[in-house]
């Protein structure tokens, strides 16, 4: 596709180490006076006959309480679908949605039945909201179609996903939505060759 074909020539980019992530830095070393005493204040204590090595090898009391603590699997939330569906490529860029703002971590809504917990049959909704680079994007649907791809091959089968355009940023958001809202159509589209390459291209990029 050439330049001058492009829906958005020059859409605004972020770089990756500006999208919303759960890594964390290490610390910092300590400095300035505060930290003149830390050598004997945070020392590790050595007792005689017992090597320091041994000393380091004692289990925590965090590490003990641990053990006795049965793994709970954490709910999945937003921050993880976000993860999952800001790596797909755009149709028209070499960008990702994430980088584009096509897909964004606050319009991303994870809803969950009060009985989630004692009901394992209980369905959990995942709502994605778009915004599209432009408001007249022709790709919208292409690029609903690839998000809601990614998260009913991803998710379990207790959540129901309902991705659409955020609203008033598309010219036709209605009509957008209701093509991504029709299962009917949705399969039908999928099974159109053409379709399902673009679809699997975009794809490609998701860890």
């Amino acid at each position: 596709m050439q330049k001058s074909e492009l829906d958005n020539a020059n859409p605004t980019i972020l770089n990756v180490s500006e999208l919303p992530s759960r890594r964390r830095t290490g610390g910092t070393a300590r400095h300035g006076p505060d930290s003149k005493y830390d050598h004997i204040v945070f020392q590790k204590q050595v007792w005689p006959g017992i090597s320091s090595r041994a000393v380091s090898s004692w289990p925590s009391d965090e590490e003990e309480d641990d053990d006795d603590d049965t793994p709970i699997e954490e709910p999945i939330d937003e921050q993880e679908i976000y993860d999952l569906i800001s790596t797909i490529s755009d149709p028209e860029h070499p960008h990702t949605l994430g980088q584009l703002s096509v897909v964004r971590l606050p319009d991303i809504h994870v809803t969950r039945p009060a009985n989630a917990w004692s009901d394992p049959q209980s369905l959990t909704t995942v709502l994605v909201e778009l915004t599209p680079t432009i408001n007249h994007c022709s790709l919208a649907t292409v690029i609903g179609l690839a998000v809601r791809c990614r998260l009913e091959q991803a998710l379990p089968p207790s959540y129901r996903v309902d991705v659409r355009m955020k609203d008033g940023s598309h010219a036709q958001d209605d009509q957008v939505n209701k093509q991504l809202k029709d299962k009917e159509r949705v399969a039908a589209a999928l099974e159109n060759d053409t379709l399902r390459s673009v679809l699997d291209k975009m794809l490609e990029t998701c860890a």
